[in-house]
């Protein structure tokens, strides 16, 4: 049996959730269908990770009535943020006063996140959610996309006026269209833990370049329901980048050795780091899809760009794809338009590329550029980071483009 949608989003996880979310007063017949079955536990999206929200992120969230359940369960503010290059001069604080806001960003556990979609999605009786289920095949045409999927021992063949692809790095869509990424390696990997430390955060986080890549430290007290709530506000989000040729070694070192070494890179910023939580490692690369808009197909998140973790962008970059997609979709469907025509995908695209093109260079400038030990470089970069860090004007350029406050703003993001 054939099952008509005006929207088709292909993966349940962070992107795909919100935007169905966005859109669930408008009207619109959408289903989403999601590999992986609807436990939290299990949902890659809502693993052991910390995510940075910016404040932008925030104001999107909020817009979609989701942010007071995230508060509830426990989210930690950045109020400053103090920027170093190891062994080097340079150091620029970025402080939410001088933005006039309450904080810079939040850090929130993956799996809050999870507690509050997955549930969110699952209440919407106007959204047919298909999971688990996998996506078998897929057909553009003019006036629609036509796919067929694998749920629950059954095949079911659903089509819909626009696909949203939010299924990952990996995007099974992307792979069955032939998409064409530009990819690039850092020879570089994360790795991410949570650590104690001696003294609270006082919401200060901290990202100091290292001559094997940036290492960040975030302010992250646990939900009370989490292993690791005990620390309370000494307790921090890792997210340390070494060299792919390190990383064996580094990984297996025990727990003290792991510690020494994490303290010798981070000196006493927070004192001394007392215990880490268990530890995990993915490799850094920017990946971005050449044709993240085609013919009734748009790519959001990361399964149309993947960027470096420096400056904590990703998520962040991945909900302002939602916010200005949901929108333009909404605007659309109220003018009587047919939210796949190409003229509709046309303006999600023109809204989106100058963002994405802002946040690559960013990112990738930031990796490249402080993984070089070369002396006029190193001299150039700590000369640049003491001019922003005198200079109001020039770092308040970098602190909007951190809290996703460039560029044109969304309804959502607006607060409209």
């Amino acid at each position: 049996m054939k099952q008509q949608y005006d929207l088709l989003i292909i993966g349940g996880g962070m992107a795909g959730a919100s935007l169905a979310l966005a859109l669930r007063h408008s009207g619109l017949r959408i289903a989403v269908v999601e590999a992986v079955a609807s436990d939290a536990s299990q949902q890659p999206s809502y693993d052991a990770r910390a995510i940075a929200l910016s404040h932008g992120s925030q104001r999107i969230l909020d817009g979609m009535g989701l942010w007071q359940a995230m508060a509830a369960e426990t989210v930690t503010p950045i109020r400053r943020i103090q920027v170093s290059d190891r062994g080097h001069f340079g150091r620029v604080r970025i402080d939410a006063t001088e933005e006039q806001v309450d904080a810079l960003g939040y850090v929130v556990e993956a799996a809050v996140l999870g507690r509050v979609l997955q549930p969110a999605l699952q209440e919407q009786a106007g959204i047919a959610l298909y999971c688990p289920a996998q996506l078998q095949s897929l057909e553009q045409h003019s006036e629609g996309v036509h796919v067929t999927v694998q749920c629950n021992d059954e095949l079911c063949e659903l089509s819909a006026r626009l696909l949203v692809a939010a299924d990952g790095g990996n995007s099974t869509v992307a792979s069955l269209l032939g998409g064409r990424y530009l990819s690039r390696g850092y020879g570089q990997s994360a790795i991410i833990a949570n650590v104690v430390g001696e003294r609270e955060h006082d919401n200060m986080a901290h990202e100091r370049f290292t001559d094997s890549g940036p290492l960040a430290l975030l302010p992250n007290r646990a939900p009370g329901w989490m292993a690791g709530s005990e620390a309370g506000d000494c307790r921090w989000s890792l997210v340390w980048t070494v060299r792919d040729a390190q990383l064996e070694h580094t990984l297996a070192l025990d727990d003290a050795d792991f510690l020494a070494a994490l303290q010798q890179r981070l000196g006493r910023r927070i004192g001394r780091i007392l215990s880490t939580g268990p530890r995990s490692a993915y490799p850094l690369r920017l990946r971005y899809l050449h044709d993240h808009v085609q013919q009734r197909v748009v790519f959001v998140g990361n399964a149309a760009h993947t960027i470096h973790p420096v400056a904590g962008q990703g998520l962040n970059l991945g909900l302002r794809d939602v916010a200005a997609l949901s929108e333009v979709i909404e605007q659309a469907a109220g003018r009587g338009e047919d939210i796949g025509s190409s003229a509709v995908l046309a303006e999600y695209k023109h809204w989106r590329r100058p963002d994405y093109l802002r946040v690559m260079a960013m990112t990738d400038s930031l990796a490249r550029g402080f993984a070089s030990n070369l002396l006029p470089l190193v001299v150039a970069r700590n000369l640049g980071m003491v001019g922003m860090d005198l200079l109001p004007p020039l770092r308040r350029v970098l602190t909007r483009q951190m809290m996703g406050l460039n560029g044109r703003q969304s309804r959502l993001a607006r607060g409209a």
